[in-house]
């Protein structure tokens, strides 16, 4: 202990010397309401009574310059302090109007004060909307700020505006080890936070063995015994004026039924005390036998009240932090106080509904006596204050600094990851399935559903919308953060309007359909839409063969065959959006027919649905099954049977499958003459069977200057999914980044 108080006394001396050993540091004190001044108070008579280090200031202004409120500053000038500026700055209203107002008009009167006074700092207390003004100004003249009673927590407003000026103050006096945890919490700097204790308990643990029976009788009547008497006060709400008030009605009732002696102290200036004076005027509790209604009480007073009384009422912060010094059963009404530390003296009314909540909280705590707590304070705040203020030294930099937690490295805040986890919802609409997936950045398909296409327009929308909510929410769980809707379909698209303007044979009632607005409306998120075809050349461009290739073609052989044309860079939709329109391409003048009603089109050799066709012709005529083959009675023959035939020597097979290579080969050969690409990726569960005979074509049929074209087969899983991912992709990153 010795070594400590030695080191604190170097470190004063040292401070002396730095701030000039002649220099007095200049407090202002600013005082606005009886319940400040009562905090305030003894840490002005300590800076009083060591002149050789403090000059005082001290500064009045709020409700204690107001009749109605008791003319408080009295009891200042009674303490013999010398009020250096009363500042006139209440709005009479009493609304949240009024207090808006008191503010300003603070605000526009304090930088003269202060300017004239030159503090080396302000002493704040609290969180009453004056003294948000007071730190508010001080802050931005750049004088330093000492808060009292920072980091506390309760209800209402108060809470905001305590928190508010904890960031504005540089030094910070709090009362308990958890107010002391909360201002670390908020960054405030641990060497700047002094857990002193409340300043009125100094005053407080020296009151209760004073001559007291004086001042109960001066109060509430000669014939009034201790423990006998109630103390009630209780502030509006300013969060919820209506219920504070209904409240403090159903007090006022409670109190007159449980028919005791009650001081009743008058609410402080806050929006809503002209209603709370209003019902107690209208239940006549000023000319009531048992009620004194009093405006103002001395503090030195008003302690030995509340230390002999049989219970205190209200939602006063007074009744769950002084009172408990004494272990007066105390009854909190309200969420006022909510959050506040509090002794087992306290006994809570959250939802104070009834008249019969409060009178049974009365009967149960009235008269008893708890333990004396010493939550907010041992008594020995004062001089705790005074070496804190000795020890600032104002040669330090005026600027706070904000001690931040280390933070982990958030991997999200890296562009990569970025790129990553931004997303897409991928439409596919087939002419079997509708599939919805959620696409990363780099074409992973994170999530994907698959429901069987409906054959309607009313209920395929309707799956539509409802598989793309399903999916946006799933986004959340996976870490995604979806940019918008890509939409792959068959037929042709307009992609600037997001309309289907005519579909294939496929999918039925899909011609001159919106899907853009009510996809749009529905998940609030921009939505593309674009034809099968072009959007696998999307997918090839963006995550595929394509990437980086300035001009080249992509060959969808599915179903059907379609397919995208990207010249520099750039998809070709054409004049009315039929370009790259693939599969018809004529290959035959008397071919078989196709399902675009013209003859010799590509699609009619090498579709899906063409080879089907020919595999039920050779099945019809027992030509389809060789050794090795087998077929149920109802099994479909489809496209895969004459594939698997071939393979097992069926020469048949085998011709229709040269033929509708060679269909391929030569349509791609026109396309070679026509855009001449640098690069033909073929796409689809077919293309595997065809690549060679389109090579083998290029070599016989093509011009020699595009024979050195490269084809290849797509290494896309689901073209069609990450084509209509890259709609979005593209676009929106193209706009952020």
């Amino acid at each position: 202990e010795v070594y400590f108080k030695n080191l604190s006394k170097q470190k004063q001396k040292e401070v002396m010397e730095k701030n000039g050993n002649n220099h007095k540091l200049r407090v202002c004190v600013a005082t606005c309401n009886r319940a400040d001044y009562s905090k305030l108070a003894p840490i002005m008579f300590g800076i009083k009574a060591e002149p050789q280090f403090f000059e005082l200031d001290v500064v009045v202004l709020g409700s204690h310059l107001i009749d109605d409120y008791g003319n408080t500053y009295r009891m200042i000038e009674q303490d013999d302090f010398d009020i250096h500026t009363r500042l006139h700055t209440i709005v009479r209203g009493e609304d949240e109007a009024a207090m808006v107002e008191s503010v300003g008009l603070a605000l526009v009167k304090l930088p003269d004060v202060l300017n004239r006074l030159k503090p080396d700092i302000m002493i704040v207390h609290g969180d009453r909307f004056d003294a948000l003004a007071l730190a508010t100004s001080a802050a931005l003249m750049n004088i330093r700020i000492l808060h009292i009673e920072g980091g506390e927590v309760s209800g209402t407003i108060d809470d905001s505006i305590r928190h508010a000026i904890t960031k504005l103050a540089h030094y910070h006096v709090c009362c308990t080890r958890s107010a002391e945890q909360h201002l670390i919490a908020m960054c405030e700097d641990h060497d700047r936070i002094l857990l002193a204790g409340c300043p009125s308990y100094d005053k407080l643990l020296s009151a209760k063995n004073k001559d007291y029976m004086s001042i109960i009788r001066m109060w509430l009547g000669e014939d009034v015994k201790t423990r006998d008497y109630i103390v009630a006060l209780q502030h509006p709400v300013t969060t919820d004026i209506k219920h504070s008030i209904k409240m403090f009605e159903l007090t006022l009732d409670a109190l007159i039924s449980f028919n005791k002696r009650t001081l009743v102290l008058f609410p402080n200036v806050d929006a809503g005390s002209k209603e709370m004076v209003r019902v107690m005027r209208k239940k006549g509790i000023e000319h009531h036998p048992n009620f004194r209604a009093v405006k103002h009480v001395p503090f030195d007073q008003f302690i030995q009240l509340v230390a002999h009384a049989g219970c205190m009422i209200g939602n006063s912060s007074c009744g769950v932090r002084e009172v408990g010094a004494f272990g007066t059963p105390v009854i909190n009404l309200g969420t006022r106080q909510t959050g506040r530390e509090t002794g087992e003296n306290v006994l809570h009314v959250r939802d104070a509904d009834t008249q019969d909540k409060i009178l049974h909280a009365l009967q149960l705590q009235f008269g008893k006596q708890y333990p004396c707590s010493k939550i907010y304070g041992d008594g020995n705040a004062v001089p705790r204050i005074l070496k804190f203020l000795k020890s600032i030294d104002l040669k330090e930099p005026l600027q706070k600094k904000f001690c931040f937690p280390p933070v982990k490295d958030n991997i999200s805040q890296d562009i990569d990851h970025i790129l990553e986890t931004q997303s897409a919802l991928a439409v596919d609409l087939g002419g079997t399935n509708l599939r919805v997936a959620i696409v990363s950045m780099k074409g992973e398909i994170v999530k994907k559903y698959t429901q069987l296409n409906p054959k309607t327009y009313e209920d395929r929308l309707a799956l539509i919308l409802k598989m793309c909510v399903e999916a946006a929410s799933e986004a959340v769980n996976v870490n995604c953060r979806i940019l918008g809707v890509g939409i792959s379909t068959g037929g042709r698209v307009n992609p600037r309007e997001g309309i289907v303007l005519h579909s294939t044979k496929l999918i039925q009632e899909w011609s001159s359909v919106d899907l853009r607005t009510p996809i749009s409306d529905a998940l609030h998120l921009p939505v593309w839409v674009d034809n099968d075809g072009n959007c696998a050349a999307l997918a090839e461009r963006k995550f595929g063969h394509g990437k980086g290739v300035e001009n080249f073609v992509t060959l969808i052989t599915g179903t059907g065959i379609g397919g995208g044309i990207v010249h520099q860079h750039e998809l070709i939709h054409g004049s009315s959006f039929c370009a790259a329109e693939l599969g018809h391409i004529v290959v035959s003048l008397d071919g078989p027919e196709c399902l675009c009603g013209s003859q010799g089109c590509i699609e009619a050799y090498a579709s899906g649905i063409a080879l089907q066709r020919e595999a039920k012709k050779l099945h019809d005529d027992d030509l389809l099954l060789v050794e090795g083959m087998s077929m149920k009675e109802e099994e479909i023959v489809s496209a895969a049977h004459l594939i698997q035939a071939a393979k097992l020597g069926n020469t048949k097979a085998e011709s229709i499958l040269r033929t509708a290579g060679t269909a391929l080969g030569l349509g791609v050969v026109n396309i070679l003459h026509t855009v001449n690409p640098s690069l033909v990726i073929l796409s689809g569960v077919l293309a595997n069977h065809y690549v060679n005979a389109v090579k083998d074509v290029i070599n016989r049929q093509a011009l020699s200057s595009v024979k050195t074209v490269d084809v290849v087969v797509s290494n896309l899983a689901d073209p069609a999914l990450l084509g209509a991912a890259s709609l979005v992709l593209d676009y929106t990153t193209r706009r952020i980044y």
